[in-house]
């Protein structure tokens, strides 16, 4: 096993030979204890299968747990275990075209570009798959933990895990048909025109409905409902308890009683991140009935629509007369799979993770009545056989020993961790060494891949960060700097995001933006499809927003430029700044 130097006073230890990259795109700290389990076991099999369908070199991603932080190794298809990247080109030519299983690997991928396999996967998602998901989520979601007794309640705690990571195996299957024919597009794009992807993919804008909001046709009834309700729209506006005002909405007949329901039987238990830590919709009242409240109002998305065609028609004319058709087509099929990348998120883990901590939490309030938890919070911090034994009467491990593990969790960030283990990978191998069909997919990937993560390499200043461009305009209002879910509640109309990264259940809030500014993330993370949706300025990547901008501070965010400014510090430094 090679073993890394110390970092940051702590020694990490490679879990196995070749190179490991810290996870940075998902988990912003360390992940529970809990989710771990069923998500480094079931991840790796959902991409894999996903990237065998459409005959993919890369196999999968493989996670790895290394003190708390998530670190991945790519698996190359054929590749020996720990192989720092595909082999020697002169070896990978003679593999591709005499291997049994690269040959059958590469005669996949041509199906799936002569075939558009990846619409007959986006049917299977809408006819079976999704359904599906849905009605497991609803069984599970139909026991109520807080009414079983000890035995019950630790055979629904394995069953939520083992759910949890059915729907995590599940979203990564479609790894590939939601993302390789934008990929696809991108990279003809780039080679017609030298576009960028962020102009190349502003034309996708209107395609991602879920974007703007979990739940979307359901707050659009809801939306509809109340803008058709007199009644409705006095109990939305009144003042208070925010719960209070749901319950409201939910007791009142007529269109908006049912409509309100059904949109928190689908929001109450998603988490708002990716890990059983974070919280879900439901734990998040006052939140909900502010997107609410944006819902009935918002038509920035529309508005920015409008321009969408203007941008295509632009951008068209750069293309060669001999390739538009083609372009036509390939922008055809990215708009048509785009809305999968959320679906599958919202529909599957996002779910199925609420619905486990759920489960969790139940377990943590009674260790906490018993002592054996300091919060029910900390349940998450352990495993499931170590919850399980503690339910059962174990007295290890300890509440301080719990508490330690999950004030660790709390406070430890990305820079506390190398970004490699043992060393980065070599690049990959040139495209030229592939057949067509395979040349083509690889390139889609690797396309697709330095969109979804690339960041910025400007230099930042105290005053001023650079990220990516991902949507026009110039807007300025109060940065609020959102680090975990429990800071949603502070979020204001109008006011400019600012965190680490989104994910599809960030989309609760989404309605209430000004603005986006993330440290992480390229053109295409979840941050950049929801700024082109809502038509609303954004920079990703920038690497150090969350520490540079304070929280509270007027900040001009410039998506053209991909500058974001402090124009003024947050109220009470300017406090104290008039008091020296």
């Amino acid at each position: 096993m090679t073993r890394d130097p110390s970092f940051n006073g702590v020694r990490f230890e490679a879990p196995g030979p070749g190179p490991w990259e810290i996870e940075r795109a998902h988990f912003m700290r360390p992940i529970t204890r809990f989710a771990a389990a069923p998500f480094t076991r079931a991840m790796p099999r959902g991409f894999a299968e996903g990237s065998a369908r459409y005959g993919l070199l890369l196999s999968h991603m493989k996670p790895a747990v290394v003190n708390g932080f998530m670190y991945s190794q790519l698996v190359v298809h054929g590749a020996p275990e720990g192989a720092s990247g595909p082999p020697p080109k002169p070896l990978l030519w003679l593999l591709l075209r005499l291997h049994p299983g690269m040959r059958a690997r590469i005669r996949q991928s041509r199906r799936a570009f002569e075939e558009k396999l990846w619409r007959e996967d986006l049917d299977r998602w809408d006819r079976v798959d999704r359904p599906r998901a849905t009605e497991s989520n609803l069984a599970v979601q139909a026991v109520d933990p807080a009414s079983l007794g000890t035995d019950a309640l630790i055979a629904h705690l394995r069953r939520a895990e083992a759910h949890m990571a059915d729907m995590v195996a599940l979203h990564h299957r479609y790894n590939f048909a939601a993302v390789l024919p934008i990929g696809d597009y991108l990279a003809h794009v780039a080679a017609w025109t030298g576009a960028s992807p962020g102009e190349a993919l502003a034309l996708l804008q209107g395609t991602t409905p879920l974007a703007k909001g979990v739940a979307t046709e359901e707050l659009q009834v809801l939306a509809r409902a109340l803008r058709e309700s007199a009644a409705g729209r006095e109990a939305l506006a009144r003042r208070g308890d925010a719960q209070a005002t749901l319950d409201a909405l939910a007791a009142l007949e007529g269109d908006v009683g049912p409509a309100t329901r059904a949109y928190l039987d689908l929001v109450r238990f998603r988490t708002v991140g990716y890990d059983v830590s974070d919280k879900t919709g439901g734990e998040l009242p006052d939140t909900l009935v502010r997107a609410i409240r944006a819902a009935t109002l918002d038509d920035r998305g529309d508005r920015a629509l409008a321009a969408r065609d203007a941008k295509e028609r632009a951008l068209r004319e750069r293309v060669p007369a001999a390739h538009r058709a083609e372009f036509d087509a390939l922008l055809r099929e990215a708009r048509h799979m785009c809305r999968l990348r959320d679906e599958r998120a919202l529909y599957t883990d996002s779910w199925g993770t609420g619905l486990a901590r759920r489960a969790v939490l139940e377990a943590g309030r009674r260790l906490a009545a018993a002592g054996k938890v300091d919060d029910p919070e900390h349940a998450a911090d352990l495993t499931l056989e170590e919850l399980i034994g503690l339910l059962r009467d174990r007295r290890e491990p300890s509440a301080a020993e719990i508490a330690g593990r999950a004030r660790f969790r709390a406070t430890a960030t990305l820079a506390d961790a190398p970004p490699w283990l043992n060393a980065p990978p070599p690049p990959p191998p040139p495209l030229d060494v592939f057949p067509a069909a395979a040349r083509r997919a690889s390139l889609a990937v690797e396309t697709l891949m330095q969109a979804v993560f690339k960041e910025s390499e400007a230099r930042n200043s105290e005053t001023t960060v650079r990220g990516l461009s991902i949507n026009e305009g110039v807007y300025e209002g109060t940065a609020r700097v959102v680090i975990d879910p429990d800071d949603f509640g502070r979020i204001q109309q109008g006011d400019v995001l600012v965190t680490r990264a989104t994910s599809a259940s960030f989309n609760v809030v989404l309605p209430l933006l000004g603005a986006i500014v993330t440290d992480r993330g390229g053109q295409l993370c979840h941050a950049a499809i929801v700024a082109r949706e809502y038509g609303i300025p954004g920079v990703v990547g920038t690497r150090e927003a969350t520490v540079t901008i304070p929280d509270g501070a007027r900040v001009r965010v410039d998506g053209a430029a991909g500058e974001v400014t402090i124009v003024a510090p947050a109220p009470a430094r300017r406090a104290q700044e008039a008091a020296l």
